[in-house]
């Protein structure tokens, strides 16, 4: 060992970075376990964020808004769509509308109505009408989340009040429909009456979510409106705030304005998300198990150290330094081989999500194809955020070297003499 001054931290932070050199292969295992782990920490949490976020855009857009405003009536029976209960007893669209965009916060409301309906000489029995106001709604949000653009794979959405539909891709496949062809289908209203009708489809979509993919015919707001006999009114009203966050707040006085009779439901408090954000926890967890096992890889090693290098513990002990001293040095080479390995497993994690953030995973390789009740597109981004890094690098750092703080302990019950001896 080369004879240096015992001083203070510097001079045994000097002491342990050398004695980390001297065994470069044993080094380079350490350092090897701790990036693997944290890379794993590190992927695995950028991939499930990127479902998270999948899932809560995919709520946001298609399932319930930032707020999403209905009758209890049909909050009560709405696995059947009903659309015999309106949203406060029929007031006017335009004026829920006024309503609502002047609370503070708000971004902007869209009415929506969704009926079941029955095919008629098709063999796609069964399927659901989504009114909606489609250029508003393209101006607010993607509709395709995997290519970030309006979903139109063939022609073009249906016209303001026309008799014109777009189906869902899986749709036409099973179908054989194709743009031209009429979609006779049958429906009820608001009276209780079966409504025919035969629109033309005038576009084909992809929105990657298997639900609408396979079972939507988008039409117009105002014709289906008419269709169904709702006046001027509308079963549903989904609210965009400015941002995600506000809902809470706009929730108690968007309850407040549209009175008892109706139910409020903020995104938030969708039961898959909900879901998911609890599991985000327990994956935590398990992130904190795997560092701690690949940490027993460096605990294996100082326990090593310590075991080859006796005689140096008690020269160390008989040139003056403490026991606290010892069990510093040995630390602090526990610390740079973290500290090393956290940082390589960032790096290499940091650079994986970088690239596949703008490569999306195909989600239906994993489910088999998808399902239908699941609020989830067909892929997956994953969703590179640097806080993830930090949060891997810290965990690193902290787990991986508290766990070799026994093992250093022990460096400081070796008396100089008998280690001299051995």
């Amino acid at each position: 060992m080369d004879t240096i001054r015992i001083g203070g931290a510097g001079a045994l932070i000097k002491i342990a970075y050398r004695n980390i050199l001297r065994n470069r292969r044993r080094t380079l295992f350490c350092v090897s376990a701790a990036a693997v782990a944290v890379f794993f920490t590190v992927f695995m949490q950028a991939w499930i964020a990127g479902m998270t976020n999948n899932m809560e855009e995919v709520v946001r857009v298609f399932d319930s808004g930032h707020l999403s405003a209905v009758s209890s009536q049909y909050e009560a029976e709405k696995e059947y769509y009903p659309v015999w209960f309106p949203l406060a007893d029929g007031l006017p669209v335009a004026e829920l509308e006024d309503r609502v965009l002047g609370l503070e916060g708000v971004k902007t409301a869209l009415p929506r109505i969704t009926a079941f309906a029955t095919l008629q000489d098709s063999t796609v029995k069964h399927a659901f009408l989504w009114g909606i106001k489609v250029r508003e709604e393209l101006a607010l949000h993607n509709f395709n989340l995997t290519r970030r653009d309006d979903g139109l794979l063939e022609g073009r959405y249906p016209e303001p009040d026309s008799n014109e539909c777009a189906i869902g891709i899986r749709m036409a496949e099973k179908a054989g429909l194709r743009v031209g062809d009429r979609l006779p289908l049958k429906t009820m209203s608001a009276q209780f009456s079966d409504k025919l009708w035969s629109p033309v489809i005038t576009g084909v979509f992809q929105f990657d979510y298997i639900k609408y993919d396979e079972d939507a015919i988008i039409v117009d707001f105002t014709r289906l409106q008419r269709l169904l006999v709702l006046a001027e009114g509308t079963q549903q009203l989904f609210i965009y705030a400015e941002k995600a966050a506000q809902s809470r707040g706009i929730s108690g006085q968007l309850k407040a304005l549209l009175g008892e009779d109706t139910v409020v439901r903020d995104w938030g408090d969708n039961y898959f998300v909900i879901i998911m954000q609890q599991s985000r926890m327990i994956f935590i967890v398990v992130y904190l198990v795997f560092l701690i096992v690949a940490s027993f890889l460096i605990v294996n090693t100082v326990v090593m150290i310590i075991h080859e290098r006796i005689k140096e513990i008690g020269m160390m002990g008989s040139l003056g330094m403490t026991r606290a001293e010892i069990v510093r040095v040995f630390f602090f080479e526990a610390v740079f081989l973290s500290v090393l390995g956290s940082l390589a497993g960032c790096l290499v994690g940091g650079l994986a999500t970088a690239v596949f953030s703008f490569f999306p995973f195909d989600y239906n390789a994993f489910t088999g194809g998808g399902f239908k009740e699941f609020p989830m597109a067909g892929t997956i981004v994953l969703s590179f955020d640097p806080a993830i890094l930090l949060q891997g690098f810290v965990f690193g750092v902290l787990i991986t070297s508290s766990c070799t703080l026994f093992p250093s302990l022990k460096s400081a019950f070796v008396e100089p003499v008998e280690a001299l001896r051995r």
